[in-house]
């Protein structure tokens, strides 16, 4: 990489924050490179992330309100974006978790610190992660995520220069719109660039696809209704809806999909 590695230190715990950067200070002979920024939290790395565009993110693994595995996790998907994809970061984990619990790092290429970090193990991780590929760093995080039951329980949603985390459990409904999500709660609607195909395969045991362009929230279903055709579709042939609980839209249900969700209401 012929530019100056530029890296960003993300850790809830300024000491520890601190310390990287000491850290780093002692390897900047060795391995030059710029420290564009820190974060104590999700939102904020995530809003950082968008702007810098780091070359290597130094995450820390346990934060409050979101881990550092799932929040590598709303990086990767970002980076994935179909209209506006981002750079994926290589991301170098840091964690106090013992041997035994960090078995599942040792089996894949992406690699972490184990707390407290030494220079020499800091210079051989930051060596390593220039010689990754982003799209290793894609696969890696998701295997990773697998192997320790890590699963997002937000969306993160880029508005006005801030990041918005919206908890799963609030989402009514994703439906696909232009270029964009539509993410449906009780109180509003947010857009988000990800791809509902990957959307449902990662949150299938909540989301259920009725209509190619959308799926909704199990527990969101009330039921269903019969719809006569109106206006421009009429004269055409009766559909169903979906019945939501805590809003008045309904949302229709294509002909392929119905034989599959017509059973979840009893």
């Amino acid at each position: 990489m012929s530019e100056v590695t530029s890296i960003l230190i993300v850790d809830d715990e300024p000491v520890a924050r601190s310390r990287m950067r000491e850290l780093l200070a002692d390897l900047a002979p060795e391995f030059p490179h710029k420290i564009v920024g820190e974060a104590g939290n999700a939102p904020d790395a995530l809003s950082q992330i968008d702007v810098a565009q780091p070359h290597i993110v130094l995450l820390d693994i346990q934060m409050p309100g979101m881990t550092g595995i799932e929040l590598a996790k709303h990086i990767a998907a970002r980076a994935q974006s179909v209209e506006h994809p981002r750079r994926m970061p290589l991301i170098i984990f840091a964690t106090a978790y013992d041997e035994f619990a960090v078995e599942a790092f040792n089996v894949r290429a992406i690699d972490y610190l184990l707390k407290p970090v030494k220079t020499d193990r800091l210079k051989q991780a930051l060596q390593r992660a220039l010689t990754r590929l982003p799209q290793d760093e894609l696969a890696t995080i998701d295997q990773l995520a697998r192997a320790t039951n890590t699963r997002r329980r937000h969306l993160s949603v880029h508005e006005r220069g801030r990041v918005i985390l919206v908890p799963l459990e609030t989402v009514i409904y994703l439906k696909a719109e232009l270029k964009y999500i539509t993410v449906r709660t009780k109180e509003r609607e947010f857009l988000i660039e990800e791809s509902l195909s990957s959307l449902e395969e990662e949150f299938s045991d909540r989301f259920v696809r009725i209509h190619r362009n959308a799926l909704v929230a199990r527990p969101s279903i009330a039921g269903f209704e019969r719809v006569q055709p109106s206006g421009d579709e009429e004269g055409g042939d009766p559909y169903w809806q979906v019945v939501l609980r805590e809003v008045q839209e309904r949302l229709p249900v294509s002909r392929r999909q119905w034989t599959h969700v017509k059973n979840l209401v009893a």
